[in-house]
């Protein structure tokens, strides 16, 4: 697909120097681009590729929220227990709770393979 943009002089020419990355640069910007004014997007794509990863059971057991995500989490409970939340942050916390029960599964998941793992014997 061909696409023309215009673009100011000094940023047309950062471009010139990229041009054969642009595709890649284009795709990190989108992926990281908040939809909607959200940022919902910045914590749970981290939980989401690691799990893409397919860690190991104890590593799936051991994972938590980010410090960004889980102040994010608690900002966004306060705000929804004091004044109500705006339909882009009710849209991030509906995103939360999804990503909160994918996780879940997968660590009820990751517990039974340890369980049914026969034990080593060195």
């Amino acid at each position: 697909m061909n696409i023309t943009v215009t673009l100011p002089d000094d940023l047309a020419a950062k471009v010139r120097l990229m041009e054969s990355e642009l595709p890649q640069i284009i795709e990190l910007g989108i992926r990281h681009w908040p939809p909607g004014g959200a940022r919902a997007f910045e914590g749970v794509r981290d939980v989401v590729e690691a799990l893409a990863e397919l860690p190991a059971p104890e590593d799936v057991l051991r994972m938590r929220p980010s410090p960004a995500l889980q102040s994010r989490i608690t900002e966004l409970l306060a705000k929804s227990r004091a004044a109500g939340l705006t339909a882009d942050e009710r849209r991030e916390w509906e995103q939360f709770e999804f990503v909160e029960h994918v996780v879940r599964v997968a660590k009820a998941r990751a517990a039974l393979k340890l369980k049914q793992k026969p034990p080593v014997h060195e």
